[in-house]
């Protein structure tokens, strides 16, 4: 029984014997000596028992058993290449996978821009999302069930960093014709006589909730939820009630005329002011591909902040 030990070095032998004709152009090419060639070309006839190419030839030329060695070199060269590729950014950090995770209905407005250019940047990383909002969101990501997570309110947790992505005001919307709009002031008391509009999350995840309702210890009229924001501004704009939106999801339907939005200075003459971070085990800095996106991160806020003092 003849044990064929064909070998990487075997296939790219010959197809550099393909293009150049002849063994010494082959050998230039590869780095080795024409004896080194020869000697391979020998083992390949010794292991088949036929002469796999013919060296009298010129351009040199193979024989039904080379041309057969030819095709699986073109087959697995390539993929060979591939996988050492892939390997090499994975090792590198290049490559990978980031599940998000978010406290916030509307960040996608600002991060889905910011994802399209991360992927520019880092083509083979899978950038994914957890279904729904979990009521425990900061100790999933401590347990590895998402990989990073949009929230406002962040919790000191062993392995968890946050950076501090950007502030925002978290705004009152009414209708154009709702009799807050030309109030001197607003007050908690007022906003309790309305229906609030807003998405359907913990009560105490709501800004205007946390920071305004419950330390008032009142509660609203009605709540009515809804998953969209587009319903919401809808639901708004035909006066069926108030809602409360961070200012960079307000901003485009007021500029449209849908919606007048108000300071909630019943909260601080500076109004509802809140920050948003972004929290991720700190282990994951290590790789190559997350660091990058943290520091597009905070390419992101340094403009955004740029922008917001303007």
């Amino acid at each position: 029984m003849v044990v064929v030990v064909l070998e990487l070095r075997h296939l790219k032998t010959l197809i550099a014997l393909r293009e150049h004709g002849s063994l010494v152009s082959a050998a230039t090419d590869l780095c080795l000596t024409p004896s080194a060639i020869s000697h391979q070309l020998k083992e390949l006839d010794h292991w088949y028992g036929v002469e796999v190419v013919n060296r009298r030839s010129r351009p040199v030329s193979f024989s039904n058993v080379g041309e057969r060695l030819l095709k699986l070199a073109d087959d697995v060269l390539p993929q060979v290449q591939i996988a050492q590729t892939d390997i090499t950014r994975i090792v590198h950090g290049q490559t990978g996978r980031i599940i998000f995770s978010s406290e916030c209905h509307s960040c996608f407005d600002w991060l889905m821009p910011l994802l399209n250019q991360y992927r520019l940047q880092y083509p083979d990383v899978d950038l994914d999302f957890a279904a729904g909002f979990e009521s425990n969101p900061h100790e999933l990501l401590q347990n590895a069930e998402f990989d990073l997570l949009i929230t406002a309110d962040p919790i000191a947790l062993k392995g968890i960093e946050y950076f501090p992505i950007f502030e925002y005001e978290s705004r009152l919307v009414l209708s154009n014709t709702h009799p807050l709009v030309r109030a001197e002031q607003v007050s908690v008391e007022d906003l309790a006589e309305e229906t609030l509009i807003t998405y359907p999350v913990d009560k105490h995840r709501l800004d205007i909730m946390a920071h305004l309702f419950i330390p008032a210890n009142i509660q609203p009229k009605h709540i009515r939820t809804t998953d969209l924001t587009q319903m919401l501004i809808q639901l708004v704009a035909s006066g069926r009630g108030i809602a409360a939106l961070p200012d960079w999801v307000v901003n485009e339907y007021e500029q449209k005329g849908w919606v007048v939005s108000r300071r909630l200075d019943c909260v601080s003459p500076q109004g509802l002011r809140r920050k948003l971070y972004a929290g991720y085990r700190s282990e994951d800095k290590e790789k190559n591909y997350f660091e990058g996106f943290i520091k597009q991160l905070e390419k992101f806020s340094k403009l955004r902040t740029v922008y917001y003092e303007q």
